[in-house]
């Protein structure tokens, strides 16, 4: 090989690399905003929030914002971000089962389809909760409340349509109640539905056990069962399940970025979602918030999201929280 071949071959090599090295800075140089499409104090919003700190923490980005857009389940928060972030690469919504769910009890006109799926993150098991002064201390009083008068139990929970709804008409079918009777009470944060149980307003509550875990072990609230097919690691707490009541369910969470953004940009957003969430900052995070580690990026994500959506629709339907 001549001497100008090797001159070149080196040349070309030292560009690869310099073009590598500029596609890596780039990510680490985003400014990014993050869409909670709840109130404070909810999954979503902790889930963006915790997204933000592993981001920043680990370089990912230059800087990360966070806001919150209220109502309907994210379906207000849904339609802003498909209108007024198209075509923007810095901008990303968390989204999750709940969104699947309340758009379509919500008939909204905007749907996932509309968004550009990144990547699912976690899952959680959800608790089902009383306030420490309740009567009902397990998850048998409960179905057998819920069997002697469906109106009379009330549940608090997040959006109607979402996770929280599904598990309260599940629970009461499995209780021997009719589903399409469950006294639901949506609110659109985790904060508001936790002051509805603390405050006896509500018979029980239905959240990620994140959500409630402080007051919990504050004995505020009681424990009587959670969704999971098993316990959760390091938690005492008996699962619906062994304790008669056959309900497995788990929340999911999601990021998605807005339409009409290029192919390459896309494929730039979900390889730094995959490098947050395969990064020492992000999964402490889920350890501290009992968040299990989910991920499924890109085309995966998106098959699965249209899959979701059918099942869901399909759960709606049977339990007449929808019409056919």
């Amino acid at each position: 090989m001549s001497t100008w071949s090797k001159a070149v071959i080196a040349i070309l090599l030292a560009a690869t690399v310099a073009v590598a090295g500029c596609a890596g800075e780039a990510l680490a140089q985003n400014d990014l905003k993050i869409m909670a499409p709840a109130a404070p104090g909810g999954g979503w919003n902790q889930t963006a929030r915790a997204m933000q700190q592993a981001l920043v923490a680990e370089g990912l980005a230059k800087s990360v914002q966070v806001y919150n857009v209220t109502g309907a389940g994210g379906s207000v928060g849904i339609a802003q971000f498909v209108t007024t972030s198209k075509g923007d690469p810095h901008q990303l919504m968390v989204n999750g089962l709940v969104m699947v769910g309340a758009l379509l009890a919500n008939r909204s006109p905007v749907t996932l389809d509309q968004t550009t799926p990144i990547a699912r993150l976690t899952a959680e098991a959800l608790v089902i909760v009383v306030p420490a002064s309740s009567s009902i201390k397990n998850a048998q009083e409960l179905a057998a409340a819920v069997k002697a008068d469906v109106a009379k139990v009330t549940w608090a929970g997040g959006s109607a349509g979402g996770v929280d709804h599904i598990t309260a008409a599940l629970f009461v079918e499995k209780a021997g109640g009719d589903p399409s009777k469950v006294n639901y009470i949506p609110f659109s944060g985790g904060g508001e539905s936790l002051a509805a149980v603390l405050g006896g307003k509500v018979t029980a509550g239905i959240s990620g056990w994140g959500e409630y875990e402080g007051q919990i072990k504050a004995g505020k609230l009681r424990a009587i069962g959670v969704t999971s097919a098993q316990r959760l690691p390091g938690n005492d707490t008996p699962t619906l399940r062994e304790q008669g009541v056959d309900l497995v369910i788990a929340n999911w969470r999601s990021v998605v970025a807005p339409p009409g953004i290029t192919p390459e940009q896309r494929a730039d957003l979900i390889a730094l979602i995959e490098r947050m969430a395969k990064s020492s900052a992000w999964l402490d995070l889920l350890k501290q918030k009992g968040w299990e580690d989910d991920l499924l990026a890109g085309d995966a994500f998106a098959a699965f999201l249209r899959e979701e959506q059918t099942r869901v629709k399909a759960v709606l339907t049977s339990i007449g929280l929808i019409k056919p």
